[in-house]
C-alpha cells in the first residue's frame, strides 16, 4: 500500500506544481487566464497578486508532499507519513472548498467546474485512503 500512497501523493504534488506555474508564472497568457481559469482579460490585473500568492501556496504544498515521500522512503517513516498525510489532507479539503466556491459562483459567472475540484481532490484522497489501509 505504501507505493500507492507515494504514487498518488506525488501525482497530487505534480498537479499542484502545474497549478503554481499557471497561477504564478503564466496567468497573463490568454490560454491560461481564459482557457484554464475563465478569467476575462480585463480582470487579469485585478487577480494577478491573488493568483501569484495562491500559486506559491500550491508550490509549498507540493514541496511538503515531495519532502514527506523522500523522508518516508529514506527511513524517516514517522516524519514522512506525517508530512504526506497532512499535505494530502490539506489538498483534499482545499478541493472541497474549490468545489463549494465554484457552485456559489455559478450564478454570476462560469466557474472552474467539477473538473478542477476533482483534479485537486482525487489524487490526495486516494493517497489518504491507501495510507489508512
Amino acid at each position: 500500500m505504501t507505493a500507492v500512497v507515494w504514487t498518488f501523493a506525488l501525482l497530487a504534488a505534480v498537479l499542484h506544481i502545474v497549478a503554481f506555474v499557471w497561477e504564478a508564472l503564466l496567468l497573463q497568457r490568454p490560454g491560461v487566464h481564459q482557457g484554464v481559469f475563465s478569467i476575462p482579460a480585463a480582470d487579469v490585473a485585478a487577480v494577478r497578486l491573488w493568483a501569484f500568492g495562491v500559486g506559491f501556496y500550491n508550490l509549498f504544498l507540493a514541496c511538503g508532499t515531495v519532502a514527506g515521500v523522500i523522508a518516508w522512503s529514506t527511513g524517516y517513516e514517522t516524519v514522512g507519513q506525517a508530512l504526506v498525510i497532512y499535505t494530502c489532507l490539506f489538498m483534499f479539503l482545499s478541493g472541497i472548498v474549490l468545489f463549494m466556491a465554484d457552485r456559489l459562483a455559478m450564478g454570476r459567472e462560469r466557474g472552474t467546474g467539477l473538473s478542477g475540484a476533482l483534479a485537486q481532490s482525487l489524487p490526495p484522497l486516494t493517497a489518504l485512503v491507501a495510507a489508512a489501509l
